[in-house]
């Protein structure tokens, strides 16, 4: 025979586990971000976009007690669910046992970008900027992202248009880089090239028929290093506004390399000339 306490407690813990599942149906202004690289990143900063966080009560190692700790700085207390209940509410995303609410990014305008550039060549730095023209993938755009990180870069800009935005895997795959590093979509990118060399950076884009190669140009001053989409390449309109083209030199039968392997390759000879 079953303590009729026992069961009101248990239904009124059922009722409550219920309502802390968001309906993203009805909730188009809040974001979703899944991975606890994401979510430690997002805690990380003086003021987060944060509201809720939902944890995998099966999990109870480092990372986990990590982000309790730091979420409790903002006066939010997780909740711990069945690893079951993350899996419903993102059936297509490996969560690590980790998702959270948040507020969308603030947007990085153009207007930013151009004012970023401007102050940073008038304190004597030169910009370190990585463009995307139209990579689709947003595990490719996440690894983006993290590789500019590291290597120094100010920011990252790719079209709004036919080509992949922050999304939860891209934030995931950033591991926190898309929380701290400017990334750009523009309207025009041709636009925003010519603004770019009108404000004095150089820009040098990336293609395989190219007879110059990464390793002969100087990547010292004000650089815009420009990659194309996955299988394309930079499109010829784009290749058409960039000061210099060249090639990164491989061995072996391979043709091409990933987009973010290749910005790894492009952005640390950058780094390196600068001294890193």
């Amino acid at each position: 025979m079953s303590n009729p306490s026992s069961k009101a407690k248990s239904q009124t813990h059922t009722k409550r586990r219920k309502t802390q599942k968001p309906d993203k149906r009805n909730d188009s202004q809040s974001h979703f971000i899944f991975g606890l690289h994401a979510i430690q990143a997002a805690l990380e900063l003086p003021v987060t976009r944060i509201s809720e966080i939902w944890l995998a009560d099966e999990r109870h190692d480092v990372r986990i007690e990590n982000i309790i700790t730091a979420a409790k700085r903002h006066n939010i207390v997780p909740n711990k669910v069945a690893k079951t209940e993350l899996d419903d509410m993102m059936p297509d995303a490996r969560h690590q046992g980790g998702i959270a609410k948040c507020s969308p990014l603030k947007e990085v305008t153009e207007t930013d970008l151009l004012k970023l550039v401007d102050d940073l060549i008038d304190n004597e730095k030169a910009p370190l900027l990585l463009i995307l023209d139209g990579v689709q993938d947003p595990h490719n755009l996440g690894a983006c992202l993290r590789t500019a990180e590291a290597a120094g870069a100010h920011a990252v800009i790719a079209p709004k248009d036919r080509a992949s935005g922050l999304t939860a895997t891209a934030m995931k795959v950033s591991s926190g880089s898309a929380e701290r590093l400017p990334f750009v979509q523009v309207t025009n990118l041709a636009r925003i090239l010519r603004e770019l060399q009108q404000a004095g950076v150089w820009l040098v884009g990336t293609s395989g028929d190219s007879e110059s190669t990464l390793y002969d140009i100087e990547l010292k001053g004000p650089t815009a290093i420009i990659l194309g989409a996955e299988g394309r390449g930079i499109r010829r309109l784009t290749r058409d506004h960039c000061d210099q083209v060249v090639h990164i030199p491989m061995q072996g039968s391979a043709e091409s390399l990933n987009v973010s392997v290749a910005a790894g390759v492009c952005l640390f000879e950058a780094a390196r000339q600068r001294g890193l």
